[in-house]
């Protein structure tokens, strides 16, 4: 574990190396987050994307669906903690900027950008191991720039965002996308605000959902929404 006092001149040396923008770096090498440098958790990492995009985070910033961020109980808000794939073995290292989940099975809320990174974000949840990690002055600055760390991509063979295979539409049927299913109908209603979608409930699940469409029209939606981080879409009969 390192002292308060060595966290506080890497926060000092890293500030000198990246200019202004260290100033989320310094509150992450804070005295404060010592306690916390020797963190290390197992257990169910979840994401989230477009229906909080733009909502404020615990540490002030604007939620980016596309930044290398994630949400925690415990770790100090502008650190860092490398997040590891338990199946896969694939790493990638996040910002905390946000407190979270909110399900007490999860260890970790990834931002749709990180949850790729890690390739699941096909995926609702992934077993992941996570550290609190202390960055190197390039990584720090990658990040603060929204980027993934360097190193942190994995095995060859890996293609990020690669769709699953389309079934056979009939040109004469109308079909719904089914885009993702959350427990919490706020983040279901935002995002089928951002989508044009419905929300429809079962159970103690809201299914978000485009159409009906054409099967032209649904081949062209699950496009758009895959590209955005939904990849774990289905495509069911309308009729």
């Amino acid at each position: 574990m390192r002292s308060s006092a060595s966290l506080l001149l890497f926060a000092l040396a890293l500030g000198a190396c990246i200019g202004s923008g260290s100033r989320a770096l310094a509150a992450a090498a804070s005295p404060g987050a010592s306690d916390d440098a020797s963190y290390q958790s197992t257990g169910l990492a979840s994401w989230y994307g477009d229906e909080v995009a733009g909502n404020r985070t615990a540490s002030g910033d604007r939620f980016d669906p596309a930044g290398i961020t994630a949400a925690h109980r415990s770790l100090p808000l502008n650190s860092f903690a490398e997040v590891t794939d338990i199946d896969s073995g694939r790493s990638v290292i996040v910002r905390i900027n946000d407190r979270g989940p909110g399900r007490q099975d999860r260890v970790i809320d990834l931002s749709r950008g990180a949850a790729q990174q890690l390739g699941f974000g096909r995926r609702s949840v992934a077993r992941v191991s996570v550290r609190a990690y202390i960055p190197t002055a390039l990584e720090a600055a990658a990040m603060l720039a929204g980027k993934a760390a360097a190193g942190s991509a994995v095995q060859a063979g890996y293609r990020p965002g690669y769709p699953p295979a389309m079934p056979v539409l009939d040109a004469a049927r109308s079909y719904h996308l089914q885009v993702a299913s959350f427990s919490n109908r706020a983040r279901a209603v935002a995002l089928a605000a951002r989508l044009g979608a419905s929300v429809v409930s079962a159970g103690s699940l809201y299914r978000v959902r485009i159409g009906p469409l054409v099967a032209k029209e649904v081949e062209h939606a699950r496009d758009v929404v895959t590209s955005r981080g939904y990849g774990d879409v289905q495509i069911l009969p309308a009729d």
